[in-house]
């Protein structure tokens, strides 16, 4: 009965911690969200742009 008991507060004393340590956002939290924003805002910075759009038209024409 006592095992069962301790079993039962080790299942969720740690379910219960995640649940408070959610509510708010620390400081490291919030430089991990700015990072995220900005490495997912600087992606687009590989994409073709229209230059080299037109450089790869003019490989082509040239047959390069």
């Amino acid at each position: 009965m006592l095992r069962k008991t301790l079993y039962g507060i080790l299942v969720v004393l740690p379910l219960a911690g995640g649940l408070a340590a959610c509510d708010d956002q620390g400081p490291m939290e919030e430089a991990g969200e700015e990072i995220d924003e900005a490495v997912d805002s600087s992606s687009n910075m590989f994409e073709d742009g229209p230059a080299e759009e037109m450089g790869e038209d003019i490989d082509e024409a040239t047959g390069n």
